[in-house]
């Protein structure tokens, strides 16, 4: 083999290994990047998951509320009811025990 053939070979073989460094340092780095933008991803994903949370805790409780308002009024309305009831009766009543009280 001529020296140029094996000054070429050599040139090959060094460009060969310049490349196979250069695309494992550039699969390191995306690698890298990749790992760093799943990990970005991952935790945006979780602070929205936790808003979302949240959210439907807040909604919850507002709905729970409007709920217990609206039952805490129709408690207070039938209560009233029962009292003008009671009302009606009360004289009704009175007179029932004075004519008991009476006759014994």
């Amino acid at each position: 083999m001529s020296l140029e053939a094996i000054q070429m070979v050599t040139e090959v073989e060094r460009e060969s290994q310049e490349r196979k460094t250069a695309a494992e340092a550039e699969a390191r780095q995306l690698t890298a990047d990749a790992e760093r933008e799943g990990q970005a991803l991952l935790q945006k994903v979780r602070a929205d998951a936790a808003q979302a949370g949240k959210d439907l805790m807040r909604q919850a409780e507002e709905k729970a509320a409007a709920q217990a308002e609206q039952i805490s009024r129709s408690a207070q309305a039938e209560s009233e009811a029962l009292r003008q009831a009671a009302r009606a009766h009360l004289e009704e009543a009175a007179e029932f025990i004075v004519e008991r009280v009476v006759k014994h």
